[in-house]
């Protein structure tokens, strides 16, 4: 299979491959069928060039067999819901069954976590085209399926006085009792989270990684950059069907609410360290979406808008579209009140522009958080706010509480609740 592999990509059938993977790939927008907007449209395909990046960053530029390295993810590549005030360093390994050293200092931010993931990594995917078998293809070969296998937090980790750190990446714990994190035969990477507090402040951790053989450098071989594009190509693939498979098969059925889900989240080489809820937003222009949820201790949290493929608005870089633990602003009773309006109706609590979307995804994590909250969620009309702010909140309370809709599904199947607007669990 090396051979085809070879050939295919010295002939140049790799590359058409390669090619003709994201053509179609940009053709899937039609499975949405009519729930595209304009402005999702264009977000599409802008997402599908930043997919492109992403995967020839990881594949093809950071995947080589005998020199690992540890490289942040491209510029606005956020890639199901990634945190915002989080770093995210990827080592890809091209071939499994070698064993690592890691090792840097940790600056001065207060956490990370380190997590391992395997996959079903065939290397003769090189030698095969998948253009044209389409969606379909990722049942056998879907690079954006990870399961993270094993997990290191940083309060887990021996550091020196400096900050200093190493961590070992093998099969069997170290005999010295150096800091720790178990890999197998099947562990085909890993991806550092760093929880920034203050980044602005704060001095960014410097980490390097190295296997242990050390093996000596030599040039990239035709089969490896035949199955690597091959994998990124896939890549794109993947992560444009997850976005479009959550909202039909699971989002989309319970709008407006937000549901934890470790089991979700795991699946897309999430860390157990966090609960993390996804969910699909929708609101009318002259609507408000109002979230309220109590906050239970954690290393941090946030709260996340994102359009409908689950990236982040374009508004994050001035620390809008989202509410994070450092700047958001609690109720009296340690409560957070999260209110999605394309204004602000001026009744306290978070504000989020909704930046001209009248749909998308959402998601609200918890770092180091042992049991996340419950979630109430009320869709009222922005004129009923503004005229009688906190008040027209509490009316659609009343008419919960005495109606009795304590789940969901009740309130799905109730009518309007007056003029104050409609709410829902």
């Amino acid at each position: 299979m090396t051979d085809i592999a070879s050939q295919r990509l010295l002939e140049g059938r790799a590359w058409d491959d390669f090619c003709e993977t994201l053509r179609l790939t940009g053709h899937e927008i039609a499975r949405w069928g009519d729930v595209p907007d304009a402005q999702d449209r264009t977000e599409w395909y802008r997402y599908l060039t930043r997919l492109a990046r992403n995967g020839l960053e990881r594949f093809v530029e950071n995947s080589e067999p005998d020199t690992p390295r540890l490289r942040d993810t491209p510029f606005r590549c956020s890639i199901n819901a990634q945190h915002p005030g989080q770093d995210h360093l990827l080592s890809e390994w091209f071939e499994p069954g070698y064993e690592y050293r890691m090792w840097g200092n940790r600056g001065t931010v207060d956490y990370f976590v380190i997590g391992v993931w395997k996959a079903a990594q065939n290397l003769d995917v090189g030698a095969q085209d998948w253009a044209d078998a389409g969606v379909e293809s990722l049942k056998e070969f879907d690079p954006a399926m990870l399961f993270t296998t094993a997990f290191l937090q940083s309060d887990s980790i021996d550091f020196d006085a400096d900050g200093n750190f190493e961590v070992m990446l093998t099969r069997e714990a170290p005999a010295d009792g150096r800091n720790w994190l178990k890999i197998d035969e099947e562990s085909v990477g890993l991806l550092v989270r760093i929880v920034h507090q203050d980044r602005a402040r704060e001095i960014n951790p410097v980490m390097h990684i190295e296997r242990l053989d050390h093996p000596q450098q030599r040039p990239v071989r035709p089969a490896e950059l035949a199955t690597n594009l091959a994998r990124a190509a896939q890549m794109v693939r993947g992560y444009a069907e997850l976005p479009r498979a959550w909202w039909f098969d699971n989002l989309s059925k319970r709008k407006n609410q937000l549901q934890f889900s470790r089991g979700v989240y795991l699946s897309n080489g999430g860390v157990a360290d966090r609960h993390h809820a996804f969910g699909v937003w929708e609101k009318p222009e002259d609507h408000a979406l109002i979230f309220h949820f109590e906050v239970p201790p954690a290393e941090n949290w946030i709260f996340q808008l994102l359009n409908i493929f689950q990236e982040n608005l374009d508004i994050y870089e001035q620390e809008k579209g989202y509410i994070e633990n450092r700047r958001a602003i609690l109720e009296p009773d340690g409560s957070a009140y999260v209110v999605i309006a394309d204004k602000d109706p001026g009744i306290g609590g978070n504000w989020i522009d909704a930046f001209q979307h009248r749909h998308g995804t959402m998601s609200l994590r918890f770092i180091k958080c042992e049991t996340p909250p419950s979630v109430r969620a009320y869709l009222v009309p922005l004129a009923d706010l503004e005229k009688s702010g906190r008040q027209a909140l509490a009316e659609v309370t009343s008419i919960i509480a005495a109606n009795k809709w304590s789940d969901a599904a009740a309130m799905r199947a109730a009518p309007t609740v007056s003029s104050a607007g409609t709410a829902l669990q």
